[in-house]
This record gives structure tokens, sequence and C-alpha cells, in this order.
């Protein structure tokens, strides 16, 4: 399976030329069973990441631009009355899709945001009191620009806490933009890109990641991380145990790809800043809180 994993990730670093740690983070946060946010300016791949990953894992793709008029029914569907059948049909939205790019969803309304609560919770959508099971596997992808940027709404916590992960992809290397401004565009591979792995391949590789080993040393060495952001004064409120336990999950899909059936410490410390990162708060920059987290927690008790 291993081999399997290597091949997911050299096709989509041929697209994302220079990003193998955010693809290899996108792909663990799938395997994990979880949603990803991107924040970035415009331009940046965003939108390239997310149809480069259902390309190669052959699943249905379905992107919703969001906007500052949308409501929750352009993304959940509708009930029309139906003069023939004399009744209601409802008409499926883009959320009934296999992996879904929420693009700008920080340019919509918290209204129309939290329409996504209970599909990235739940797997599911309640829709005129009736309950709808989504496709599995269910992926979501959300992008947004900077909050410091007009037009845009933040997401609440409540919201936030739904991702699993949330990176940067980062302006390219030098390099590889020599490459762009050459007029090699990776993008046009997009056309011609086939399914590297089959869905029950794909649902059997996060089967897999959830038996994962976690010994009895590293669970100590998380609860004492967690411990740390509740009790230093530097954090304005600690880490919930949804998000330590996503922090697990996140260590044990990055201790996956990597050929290992059990985690480190360093898994932990790896994608510390994607899976925490956006679940605390504090009296610092978050890049010097997490620093300071891991200098004041000795791995070993």
């Amino acid at each position: 399976m291993n081999s399997l994993v290597n091949s997911l990730i050299e096709r989509i670093d041929q697209v994302l030329l220079g990003k193998d740690r955010q693809v290899r983070l996108a792909l663990a946060c799938l395997l994990a069973k979880g949603h990803l946010l991107i924040e970035d300016l415009p331009g940046m791949g965003k939108t390239t990441l997310a149809q480069c990953l259902a390309a190669v894992l052959g699943l249905k793709y379905d992107r919703v631009q969001f906007t500052s008029d949308l409501l929750p029914a352009d993304i959940l569907g509708v009930s029309i009355f139906d003069k023939t059948l004399n009744a209601f049909s409802f008409h499926p939205g883009p959320v009934f899709t296999q992996v879904l790019l929420a693009d700008e969803i920080n340019r919509t309304t918290p209204k129309t945001q939290s329409a996504l609560l209970e599909a990235m919770e739940e797997g599911q959508v309640t829709i005129d009191g009736e309950t709808r099971v989504l496709p599995k596997p269910f992926f979501v992808i959300a992008t947004q620009n900077p909050i410091h940027q007009s037009g845009t709404f933040p997401l609440p916590e409540s919201q936030l806490d739904r991702f699993l992960m949330k990176i940067t992809l980062g302006y390219p290397g030098a390099a590889f933009e020599r490459l762009l401004l050459k007029g090699v565009d990776p993008r046009g591979l997009l056309k011609s890109m086939e399914a590297q792995i089959t869905v029950p391949q794909l649902m059997q590789l996060q089967q897999q990641v959830e038996k994962v080993v976690v010994s009895d040393a590293v669970i100590d060495y998380l609860q004492r991380l967690v411990e740390c952001t509740r009790r230093d004064s530097l954090f304005t409120y600690g880490l919930s145990p949804r998000g330590a336990m996503a922090w697990l999950r996140a260590a044990k899909a990055w201790a996956f790809i990597h050929g290992r059936d059990y985690v480190v410490p360093e898994d932990l410390q790896t994608v510390l800043s994607a899976v925490v990162g956006h679940r605390i708060h504090g009296r610092d920059k978050i890049e010097l809180m997490l620093d300071h987290l891991l200098s004041r927690v000795d791995v070993m008790a």
C-alpha cells in the first residue's frame, strides 16, 4: 500500500511544483477522514490542489464559488413542487459529491457558511426535516483569502473546528516560478490525469490509518502538550478533547504515508501547526505560541 501512496504523491507533485510537504499534509488529511482548509492569497494554486486530488483519486468532484449572495439552498439543494407528480421533488445541491471545493468560503455570510456544519461532522444533511446521507468518502477542501482582505466574513470557531487541517501553500521557489514564467504550466496535466486508485482502495487506506499503533508513551506526550495549552498563560484557551483527537488522527495518517504503522513524537510535532494552529488563540503570534509549546513540554516525562 505504501507504493500506492507514493505514486499518488508523485503524481500530484508533478502539478503542484515544489509543494511536497503541503501535498503530503493534504493527503494525510484525507486519509484521516478529515477536511482541509487552505488559506492563501489568490493565484497560489489552492484550486489546482483540490482538482488534482480529485483527479488522481478518481472521486466525483464539484466546486462552489462562495459569494456574499450565496444561500444555503445553493449548496444543499432544494425541494421544488412538481405539478405532474403533484408532489415536491428534491433537487440535490453540489454538496452531494465526494470532493467538494468550497472556494473562497469566507466571502459568504455566516448563515451560508454554517450550511456545511452538519455535512462535515456527520456526513449527512437535513433538509425540510428529512436527513439525506452524503456519498463516501466525503472530503471538503475549502479555500479562503486572508481575513484582512476586504469583503470577507471570518469563519467562527465552530466552523474552523470542523477542519482537521489548515495549511498555506505559499509562494513557489525561484526555480519553480521560473518554469512558470517560461511557459511551463503543469496544470495542463490535469486534463489527461487518470485515477491512480479506486474508491475501495482509498477506503481501505483510511481503515489502515485507523489501525496505526499509538504507544502509551506517545499518548502521554500528547496529553502533556494539550494540558500545556490549557494551563499556560500564553494561551487564551486550551485545545478541546476533539482537537486532541484530531491531532492524533493526523499524526497517525502522517506516520502511515511515511511507511510506518506506529506513531512517534515527531509525527505529532510535524502536524502541529496544520492541526492546532487554527484551534487556539493567545497573546502572541501562532507560530511563536506553537514553538513555545514544543519548547515547554519534553518528549519524555
